[in-house]
């Protein structure tokens, strides 16, 4: 497909010619470019589809009967009914909304969450913010590849536990987890499940038609719609409590004006990610396997992070013995190669990555890291581009680093 946003556009967004050298993005977990079917049917709603569905005339039914469309091809994407879905600003938003609501609605039944280590920043502040409130919050450690025991998770539920969190995917190492089991695991119990699926969305299957998780968290612009739209799926019987007050849209759980734009967006990269999922990772999947073979094979003292078989199709995370991933990433980035040392809500810190260090790296390991993320408008050649700097890259950084005494 023929698109002003593919990678020529990405690396040459003037669209002036003015890049001498070869420019690739790999670095789509961070953010991805909006699909130019998505722009083209949001456009309208910025013109003359502007209405609001709070308004009791034509316009504003016109703006409801989009509204629910959108809903209705939004639960579709994930096998739920279009009554479970309620619209928010992004995932972080959802996480809020579904961790902070059901601990305020449930706590006559219990003070205790259950968090898994390699979740999101968002979801380990909320923790965070839930012990200053009074609730008691576990973490559950994965093992060596960031993977979920069911088991392990279990002997930590206690009488008084009302709530467990599980992201379907790590946004950074890419390990799937075991959500299903874990959701058998749970059924019964009382416990609700939460599921951050951001980093799975639109590459993994998801139906909550057979998988019973009670509350999931997606993004817009994880399947190529508008930044800043997210969605929480609420399984019908699960009760929350507000945590954003006004005037009582998407059912009262999150007040404000739809933004009508951006949800048109998300409906309809809904219906192009579910149409073309299953062609779209194993895509993903043939070029992530070509270049974790080739960096194994050629660059000395690199690993893997992450699962080697239970990851998403689009992720391949390294880490490379006796150097930094910022060095690594800026190197890396004079040679028009576009990537990430891990999830770009936290790179600021210079603190290494909290779910490498709960996979049992040290720090110097994890500080070594760096994160490649394929998308739906990355070409095979970008292998190639990838292979050409970095092995060069990772030796000249090698010889400059104190750390590293392997002749």
């Amino acid at each position: 497909m023929e698109s002003t946003t593919g990678p020529a556009a990405i690396a040459d967004p003037e669209g002036v010619g003015a890049a001498t050298t070869p420019e690739i993005y790999l670095d789509y977990q961070s953010a991805k470019p909006v699909d130019p079917r998505v722009v083209e049917a949001m456009l309208p709603y910025f013109t003359e589809r502007f209405g609001n569905p709070a308004a009791l005339h034509t316009v504003g039914d016109r703006a409801t009967e989009a509204l629910e469309e959108s809903r209705s091809a939004v639960a579709a994407f994930i096998g739920a009914q279009p009554e479970e879905i309620v619209f928010t600003s992004g995932a972080t938003e959802s996480n809020n909304l579904a961790l902070i609501g059901y601990a305020n609605r449930n706590k006559r039944t219990g003070d205790h969450v259950i968090i898994s280590e390699v979740e999101h920043i968002s979801l380990q502040n909320i923790g965070k913010y839930l012990e200053k409130e009074g609730f008691r919050v576990t973490k559950v450690p994965p093992d060596q590849f960031g993977r979920i025991s069911p088991q392990k998770l279990r002997t930590r539920i206690t009488d008084d536990t009302i709530l467990v969190s599980v992201g379907w995917a790590s946004s950074e190492i890419g390990t799937v987890q075991p959500i299903a089991e874990i959701a058998e695991m749970l059924r019964g119990t009382g416990v609700a499940l939460h599921v951050d699926a951001v980093a799975a969305e639109g590459l993994l299957p998801i139906d909550m038609a057979t998988v019973p998780v009670d509350l999931l968290t997606i993004s817009s612009n994880d399947i190529y719609g508008p930044p800043g739209l997210g969605v929480l799926y609420i399984r019908k019987g699960t009760r929350l409590a507000a945590v954003t007050m006004g005037g009582g849209q998407e059912r009262g759980l999150r007040s404000g004006t739809e933004n009508m734009p951006a949800i048109v967006g998300m409906a309809a990269a809904a219906r192009i990610a579910g149409e073309e999922l299953s062609a779209d990772a194993a895509r993903l999947a043939a070029m992530r396997d070509r270049l974790i073979s080739a960096v194994l094979s050629t660059i000395p003292d690199s690993h893997l992070n992450g699962h080697p078989v239970e990851r998403v199709p689009n992720n391949a995370h390294f880490r490379f013995e006796g150097i930094e991933g910022e060095s690594l990433l800026l190197s890396m980035r004079d040679e028009g190669v576009w990537v990430s040392t891990g999830s770009a809500c936290s790179s600021k810190t210079l603190a290494p990555s909290h779910t490498l260090i709960s996979c049992g790296l040290l720090h110097e390991e994890a500080h070594g890291s760096l994160e490649f993320t394929f998308g739906r408008f990355s070409q095979e050649d970008d292998v190639d581009r990838v292979m050409e700097v970095l092995p060069g890259v990772v030796s000249r950084l090698r010889r400059m680093s104190p750390l590293y005494q392997k002749v």
